[in-house]
């Protein structure tokens, strides 16, 4: 089996009619974010995805030998891609969205495997080796996405951090100035002064 077979089996993964999910190309980084949902939807998701499967493996039995293995894989991926999404879209974290990168990567992995089967010999060697291979480099690319993911959201907080930092120091530095101003004032203008600029300030 060719390399450029093998790599659309990849790319395809759960695409097989019947038993395969319709979802796009199995890489690390092609995937956009999920939304996020509410535990609820995610239990609905998990829920959903469980009753799928069965049907899909009821749908496996009409087949034989290792087109029904395939497509027993397919239906098991499609469930494992499913879960992990949700999963994914419920925490809405890097190491989650990482989680279900590899769940995709693994899903397709395991079909491309069971396609293997039809072959023989070396061919059957290369094929699978090609499989692994693909699956080496979705993990990867996972881990990539997810390291990039986390050193942005570290950046964004720091930033976020010393932009509160910055407000606060300005809103004191403002306050030094008009408490200043307010020592030119008699007692109680100078009290209702200083009140003033606390709450302008927010010192209360």
């Amino acid at each position: 089996m060719s390399k450029r077979l093998v790599a659309i089996m990849i790319a395809a993964g759960l695409g097989a009619a019947g038993c395969a999910t319709q979802d796009a190309p199995m890489t690390a980084r092609s995937a956009p974010p999920p939304a996020p949902i509410t535990k609820e939807a995610y239990d609905s998701a998990v829920r959903n995805a469980e009753a799928q499967y069965k049907v899909s493996k009821d749908a496996c039995e009409t087949r034989a030998g290792n087109a029904k293995d395939i497509c027993i894989a397919e239906a098991k991926g499609k469930e494992k891609v499913a879960k992990a999404d949700a999963e994914a879209s419920y925490k809405n974290t890097p190491a989650a969205r990482e989680d279900a990168r590899v769940a995709r990567a693994e899903a397709a992995h395991d079909v491309a495997k069971e396609k293997c089967d039809d072959l023989a010999g070396n061919a059957k060697d290369v094929c699978v080796k090609e499989a692994d291979a693909a699956l080496t480099k979705a993990k990867a690319d996972a881990k990539v996405a997810r390291v990039d993911a986390d050193t942005k959201q570290d950046v964004a907080m720091k930033e976020a951090d010393a932009r509160r930092q910055a407000d606060a120091d300005k809103r004191d530095a403002d306050y030094k100035v008009a408490a200043e101003k307010c020592d030119a004032l008699s007692s109680t203008a100078k009290a209702t002064c200083i009140s003033e600029a606390k709450l302008k300030y927010g010192k209360n």
